[in-house]
């Protein structure tokens, strides 16, 4: 069995052996009789470029035609290709050829004895371009393979789209901002229309407010704004003023009615003009009668003499119409006034036109005033006398009979008293304001302690009205006794009562804060800057640390200090600790008295009327603060 395993192994290797022979010479066969490659003949690029020829010898720059090699770069306007080859020429009519464009081809084409080929409308890209042959039945041959690649055209180019990509960003960016601008426009457009509307209905509302202004008084006319109806009021103290020209019904037959009227316009705005200047309040004109009153809506101590001003201010213009009308050889008018002081009730009378007037027993008495006086003269009660004589020269006229009222005290104002005239002409001088303003002073004092009242924090247990109003007093004591003049008195009071408004603010450097509410509030009682000036430093020098240096300083100084001599210094000491330890400024209680002991120690007071006014010694005081020390 042996044997014949191994003697039927020979016939198997010989047979291996001839089919491997007989493979290799069919393989040696066919490769002879394998198609020959085509041969190309030309190549052209577009329409008539020539890439290679062999008849013309234009060969290809490569010269790697035919092989695998990098792709022949073309511009992007050889997009068409023409292939043309050849063979063997005896093989020719043999010979078939078939093409593959890979890139634009999906296969190979079918056998065809054509040897030509075109490509046209290329798109840019990679291609590979393969053709081949065969002869009858023969094997195919290789391929010649010609690899191209067509640029884009440069709008399709990498740096095209890039330009692209950042055109239409910008352009974005434009239409965006062109479409804020015309945002903007629109809207400044709408915003300007809406400012002119705005604007226009501001205007309107001015003038609204401007001839409610003049109907009525700016407080009653906020009232009526906010609350739609002005509550009655009681004065107490309004000066009324009527006036009346004399013979006007007459002068009103004769007179073209036109000319009447602009005459009385002219009169009438001028008493406007001097009715505003001292304050006082227009409340209407009857036919050729012109009414108004000092007092209200503000209440004041000083109504009777401005009113008494505006009736000399008034009567002087009359008397110079009438200088030139006689130098014209015209006839002239003239007027009679009355004055009264009293009490009124004022308000708001109508709804839709409304009316501001007063009424009372002080109203009637002023129009009998002015009804039972002369023409050219000025007639006051004996009531109004009381207020004004220290101001002005009057010319008691005795009991007169006035209808529904008896007897009454009539007096003619002649004029300004002649140490408060300027040259005796009739206008009130320096003295004269400064005495206006010391009386205006009590409805300064009246107001700063309201506020106070009102507006200081409830645990100034020492630096409130009380203490306000002890400074005050002494200050004018003070003053008085040391002899200063009227103006000066007027500023130190000022300051003493102003001294301490500044803990409405602060309670740190509150002197700082006072002299701001100083000028604030001074000015709307007719304060000048130069005496504000001088009251604001008043109030400077009452700081711990200052040390007076006029006579004024001295005087509101020490009547700032004026309780370390009175008999209830420890008890206002006391609250003086207590406020200061609410706020945390004490450190230590037994520190704080031994500090005091020191200060009281220290201190004198500058003014000979200050020491004379000590009702105890400084020893005495010294003893109570040691005594609150060990207690």
């Amino acid at each position: 069995m042996n044997f014949i395993k191994k003697t039927n192994k020979i016939p198997n290797f010989f047979f291996l052996v001839f089919l491997l022979t007989v493979i290799i010479s069919f393989s040696a066969h066919a490769q002879g009789n394998r198609a020959p490659l085509p041969e190309i003949q030309k190549i052209i690029l577009g329409m008539d470029s020539v890439y290679y020829s062999y008849k013309n010898r234009v060969t290809d720059p490569s010269g790697q035609l035919g092989k695998l090699s990098d792709p022949v770069i073309l511009a992007p306007k050889f997009h068409s290709l023409f292939f043309e080859f050849a063979i063997d020429p005896g093989l020719e009519k043999e010979a078939q050829y078939q093409y593959f464009l890979s890139g634009y081809d999906k296969g190979w084409s079918v056998w065809s004895p054509y040897n030509i080929k075109e490509y046209t409308n290329l798109k840019e890209g990679r291609y590979t371009f393969r053709a081949r042959t065969r002869i009858l039945n023969n094997p195919v041959s290789d391929e010649f393979i010609f690899q191209f690649k067509i640029l884009p055209p440069i709008h399709r180019t990498v740096y095209a789209f890039t330009i692209y990509i950042i055109f239409s960003i910008i352009l974005l960016w434009m239409i965006i901002q062109l479409r804020s601008y015309k945002f903007a426009k629109e809207r400044f457009r709408l915003e300007r229309i809406i400012n002119e509307r705005t604007e226009e209905l501001v205007k309107e509302k001015d003038k609204s407010e401007n001839l409610l202004a003049n109907v009525l008084p700016k407080d009653t006319a906020e009232e009526l704004k906010t609350k739609g109806k002005v509550a009655k009021k009681k004065y107490n103290m309004t000066t009324v003023l009527f006036s009346d020209i004399q013979g006007f019904t007459k002068i009103a037959e004769q007179m073209n009615p036109e000319t009447l009227i602009d005459e009385l316009d002219k009169f009438f705005f001028y008493f406007d003009s001097v009715a505003e200047k001292y304050n006082i309040e227009k409340i209407k004109t009857i036919g050729d009668a012109y009414m108004c009153a000092g007092g209200i809506p503000d209440k004041n101590r000083t109504n009777p003499v401005e009113v008494v001003l505006a009736a000399l201010e008034m009567q002087q213009y009359m008397k110079d119409l009438q200088l030139q009308a006689k130098s014209k050889n015209q006839e002239f008018w003239d007027i009679r006034i009355g004055i009264h002081t009293g009490p009124v009730i004022a308000g708001v009378v109508g709804s839709k036109k409304l009316s501001y007037d007063i009424w009372g027993d002080t109203v009637n008495t002023a129009s009998r005033m002015e009804s039972s006086g002369e023409a050219g003269k000025i007639n006051i009660s004996g009531s109004t006398y009381e207020l004004v004589r220290d101001f002005f020269i009057c010319e008691y006229r005795g009991k007169m009979p006035v209808k529904y009222k008896g007897e009454i005290d009539m007096y003619f104002v002649t004029g300004i008293r002649p140490e408060l005239s300027v040259d005796l002409k009739g206008l009130p001088n320096q003295r004269f304001k400064i005495h206006l303003q010391i009386l205006r002073l009590n409805d300064f004092e009246e107001t700063i302690m309201n506020r106070l009242a009102h507006e200081l924090d409830d645990n100034l247990y020492f630096h409130n009205v009380k203490h306000t109003m002890n400074v005050a007093t002494q200050a004018e004591l003070i003053g008085r006794a040391e002899g200063i003049s009227d103006e000066d008195m007027l500023l130190v009071r000022t300051a003493a009562l102003l001294h301490d408004t500044g803990y409405i603010k602060t309670y740190d450097n509150h002197e700082e804060a006072s002299c701001d509410i100083a000028r604030e509030m001074l000015q709307k009682f007719k304060y000048s800057d130069q005496q504000i000036d001088k009251i604001c430093e008043l109030i400077l020098t009452t700081k711990s640390t200052s040390k007076p240096g006029n006579l004024l300083e001295k005087i509101l100084n020490d009547a700032n200090r004026a309780f370390f001599g009175r008999v209830d210094f420890i008890p206002v000491l006391k609250s003086l600790y207590n406020e200061l330890q609410e706020r945390n400024k004490i450190v230590s209680e037994q520190e704080w008295y031994k500090n005091q002991i020191k200060t009281i120690s220290e201190h004198e007071f500058f003014t000979k009327t200050a020491r004379l006014l000590r009702d105890v010694e400084k020893e005495v005081q010294l003893t109570g603060i040691k005594e609150l020390i060990h207690a």
